[in-house]
């Protein structure tokens, strides 16, 4: 219950913080309207359209990594009330998870430093947004490849059930 309540307060957070970015956005497309030189503001317009776009797929697998945690998570519940052992897929599902929000922590600071300007970066804000990327998509790997072993826990604490049930069976079968 903690948890989901931390979890629901650091995904607020996070949303404000991407709406104010979705701002400084429109407003920095907005100064591009009153550029007068017309290729300096088809620069600056098409700047700002390749950095939403890159936010964009981020935002994108970040979605997709989500959608696939909640159809995992779905199936722990199904699995758990069948009477089937899911705290191996839990443990992975809460890993996912934490990768997932870091990963969204690390787009939102993306997203903040590419809305400071519509100028060019300088080299050091370059740097940052380079990192930042690669530790976004390191996440977002680590995130896939812990659902992917819940998924593997899942399937061997089925095939578990289904052996020992099967065991079972065939002793009492053999008893009588």
């Amino acid at each position: 219950e903690e948890i989901k309540l931390k979890r629901e307060e650091i995904h607020t957070e996070i949303k404000t913080l991407r709406e104010n970015a979705k701002q400084k956005m429109q407003d920095l497309r907005a100064g591009i309207k009153e550029e007068k030189d017309a290729n300096k503001a088809k620069i600056k317009e098409a700047r700002i359209e390749i950095r939403e776009k890159a936010l964009v797929r981020f935002d994108a697998a970040v979605e997709r990594i989500s959608n696939l945690k909640d159809k995992i998570n779905a199936q722990i519940v199904k699995l758990e009330a069948k009477g089937v052992d899911v705290t191996t897929a839990e443990t992975f599902v809460a890993t996912a998870e934490v990768k997932l929000s870091d990963a969204k922590t690390k787009i939102v600071e993306a997203n903040a430093l590419l809305a400071i300007s519509i100028d060019k970066l300088s080299v050091e804000n370059k740097t940052t947004l380079r990192t930042l990327a690669k530790e976004i998509q390191t996440l977002l790997t680590d995130a896939h490849k812990a659902l992917k072993d819940s998924v593997q826990a899942l399937k061997e604490a089925v095939k578990l059930k289904v052996e020992t049930s099967t065991t079972t069976s065939t002793t009492t079968e053999v008893s009588e």
